[in-house]
């Protein structure tokens, strides 16, 4: 008995036996996945699934039954537009957005130039962790501002050595605020 993943608009959800996918929401367009399949594809164009819409299948006008969707769905076109749908992974993988908020460049500057002052925290949004660097560089009359700034090189030289995807998976989707 095969299980699916079951994706709605941005987000996944599964995986879920197959006799649960019509309770689950599941509609002929709605874009499913396995173990073992390739690519996110149309529940219709699944051989496994089409028995769930058997009763619901459009007939032509002579009485035939219309022909399945070809079976796999095209990715939408790499080229950022905006409000436009993700390419699907694999469960388990964040699909990089179209459109993103990436600081990298920036983040990694301020930490090699400005790290004591914890604002290349600030830009990636962890105000705790950059109020943690700010406040031991300043409630130690400076002596703390060395060590911080020796962590904010560090970290500063990371942000720039990653890739964008790296980046993206370690420091926006998996909120990851030290080093």
């Amino acid at each position: 008995m095969a299980t699916y993943w079951l994706a709605d608009g941005n987000t996944r959800r599964g995986p879920f036996p197959s006799e649960r996918l019509v309770a689950e929401g599941m509609r002929p367009d709605t874009l499913v996945w396995a173990e073992g399949m390739a690519q996110w594809t149309r529940a219709d164009a699944v051989p496994d699934l089409r028995e769930c819409f058997a009763g619901n299948a459009p007939e032509n006008q002579g009485g035939e039954i219309a022909s399945p969707p070809p079976a796999a769905v095209p990715l939408p076109s790499p080229q950022p537009m905006p409000y436009a749908q993700p390419a699907y992974g694999a469960p388990g993988t964040v699909p990089y957005p179209a459109t993103r908020n990436n600081n990298r460049v920036a983040a990694g500057i301020c930490g090699i130039l400005l790290g004591w002052l914890g604002i290349h925290k600030f830009v990636l949004g962890y105000t705790g962790a950059g109020l943690t660097m700010l406040l031991v560089s300043i409630l130690t009359c400076g002596f703390g501002a060395a060590v911080m700034h020796v962590i904010g090189i560090i970290e500063g030289i990371i942000y720039l050595t990653k890739s964008d995807d790296e980046f993206y998976q370690t420091y926006v989707v998996g909120q990851k605020s030290w080093f």
